[in-house]
């Protein structure tokens, strides 16, 4: 099994929605694009990338919204040593209703003292339910790895909530430890490394914003 040495986690420049969130009354989620400053910060993390990987290939799996494309372009990565791939699975967590702005915050209100991965927010999804289709995606993922010639590198272009439940998924996080974590900020990277033991390692965590609260001993 040709393994990646590394795993390129990268969150979507600043969007509209980002910016604004008065603007899901007027567009779809899905269709929001970077403002000039998501531009600015996909550019920065590119310039990382492309020292980080250098002339080796990189296998890209992006988000299918706007804004994940076009951070996938602003990363300006050699297309002759990038294959591309657009995967659903890592969209971003589906909201529901955006048009009622009252209702939005008080659904956000519900699921931060509800905790955000077991929330749903109506007509749309919990943390549990992306957990469940980035799980999906992971058993593809791994199955590519049984290609001999599969590229050194993997990257995914995709969304802060995505980012957190890949690594819990990955790193068998439990849900006190997902909880107590933050969003990476837009156009932010995260590496998983492969170390000399065959394991995998972050190379920087995720900011802590309160101590894990687990119920048992797998906290």
């Amino acid at each position: 099994m040709a393994r990646p040495r590394r795993i390129f986690l990268v969150r979507h420049g600043e969007s509209a929605g980002n910016a604004d969130d008065t603007v899901y009354e007027r567009e779809p989620d899905h269709a929001l694009a970077l403002t000039e400053k998501g531009w600015r910060q996909a550019d920065e993390t590119g310039g990382q990338l492309r020292d980080a990987v250098g002339q080796e290939r990189v296998s890209v799996y992006v988000s299918p919204y706007r804004r994940t494309h076009e951070t996938f372009r602003a990363l300006r990565l050699d297309p002759d040593l990038v294959r591309v791939r657009e995967e659903p699975r890592l969209r971003e967590q589906d909201w529901g209703n955006w048009q009622d702005r009252d209702d939005v915050k008080l659904q956000k209100a519900y699921r931060d003292a509800y905790g955000h991965f077991f929330y749903r927010f109506a007509q749309g999804e919990s943390g549990a339910d992306v957990y469940d289709r980035v799980g999906a995606f992971l058993e593809s993922l791994y199955r590519s790895f049984e290609a001999p010639d599969h590229p050194p590198n993997v990257l995914l272009v995709t969304h802060g909530l995505t980012m957190r439940l890949f690594c819990m998924r990955w790193f068998h996080w439990s849900v006190a430890d997902f909880e107590s974590l933050s969003n990476p900020g837009n156009g932010e990277m995260r590496t998983l490394v492969l170390g000399d033991d065959g394991k995998y390692t972050l190379d920087r965590p995720f900011e802590r914003w309160r101590e894990p609260e687990p119920y048992g001993v797998t906290g």
